[in-house]
């Protein structure tokens, strides 16, 4: 599967952004789905993920209650509403893709990747 995210770009604290992530291929249901950042000279961190059923969703406490995950099987895209932005949210924004649930929120048990879109929320 190839994975393209966009939708970042430059907003103020307390604004928000909807990532999206459109995925090519004919099994993307099959996917467990995940957004990850990464902010300059830090490692890349688990943002918010998705069963492949849609059925059960994950978010980091850092974006609990203002960010939203969600998935749209016939447009073949996973979004991401982010809400309520703060200035350490600015970072670029990765999704990726994998098969099963185990361990979903470890960047290293996904196969496929999108480019990154860069995020950043001025003060």
């Amino acid at each position: 599967v190839q994975l393209q995210a966009y939708g970042g770009g430059l907003v103020q604290a307390g604004g928000s952004l909807r990532l999206s992530c459109a995925a090519s291929g004919r099994t993307f249901s099959s996917y467990a789905l995940g957004w990850f950042r990464q902010a300059p000279g830090k490692e890349r961190e688990f943002v918010a993920a998705i069963t492949w059923s849609g059925g059960r969703t994950y978010h980091a406490d850092s974006v609990k209650g203002r960010f939203t995950i969600s998935r749209d099987y016939a447009k073949s895209t996973m979004y991401l509403q982010m809400n309520s932005l703060k200035p350490e949210d600015t970072a670029v924004y990765y999704c990726a893709a994998r098969y099963g649930n185990y361990e979903i929120r470890q960047p290293g048990r996904y196969d496929y990747w999108g480019q990154g879109t860069q995020v950043t929320v001025s003060s």
